[in-house]
């Protein structure tokens, strides 16, 4: 017993040290973005390069690591949206701006997680992280719990699921190109993007939480 709650209690204390060095990482980069090195990590979480490879093994895996902390956190407030008490549009609009919100607010987060290696410096370019090829399994897990959330929410009939998971990886690739596109440029208010992408989505979704019998959004 008393070898398992040592355990225990190394376990957590791993864990906690794991978050510790994720925090910092996220402080690193908010500061500098996709340039964020291993070395500026390291200090900002007062240790050396080698203890944190020793918990992350390397830059990919410390990207792992914030990309699911910050997925995790975006699914949920996604799930927020499409469960709030409104109208089926107003969820829509509201999952949409869920998601463009969250980028606006730590943009320097989303472009770590999301902008190919030509933002990277050369340093990190030579060291063979790409996160143009980290960010697609990200992506992928986007659209997979979207699908798995509209399968739950809409009837679809015969075929639903293969549907759902269509709609579900074509929302986040909108919602991906449409959100990076404005993040740069800033053509028209987050308003304006929430409402003109949600009446490209409205028409089938409408059609279908229409149909007799199904509940819709």
């Amino acid at each position: 017993m008393e070898t398992t709650t040592h355990q225990t209690d190394q376990q957590r204390s791993a864990d906690q040290r794991r978050r510790e060095l994720l925090e910092a990482a996220d402080r690193v980069v908010l500061r500098e973005g996709p340039k964020a090195s291993m070395n500026a990590i390291a200090a900002e979480a007062g240790i050396t390069k080698p203890i944190l490879y020793r918990h992350f093994g390397d830059k990919g895996g410390l990207y792992r690591a914030l990309a699911k902390r910050h997925t995790d956190a975006l699914l949920d407030a996604l799930r927020t949206a499409l469960d709030a008490t409104a109208d089926r549009r107003e969820r829509v609009e509201h999952t949409l701006d869920t998601y463009l919100a969250a980028i606006e607010a730590r943009p320097q987060v989303y472009r770590f997680l999301m902008h190919p290696t030509e933002d990277l410096s050369s340093h990190q370019a030579e060291q063979g992280f790409d996160v143009g090829r980290h960010s697609a399994p990200l992506l992928r897990r986007l659209g997979e719990e979207l699908g798995k959330v509209i399968a739950d929410r809409v009837e679809l009939g015969d075929g639903g699921e293969e549907l759902a998971r269509i709609w579900g990886h074509g929302i986040v690739g909108m919602m991906h190109a449409a959100g990076d596109w404005w993040l740069g440029e800033r053509p028209c208010s987050r308003a304006q993007l929430v409402t003109s992408l949600t009446d490209l989505l409205w028409g089938s979704l409408a059609i279908t939480a229409d149909r007799e019998g199904g509940p819709g959004f």
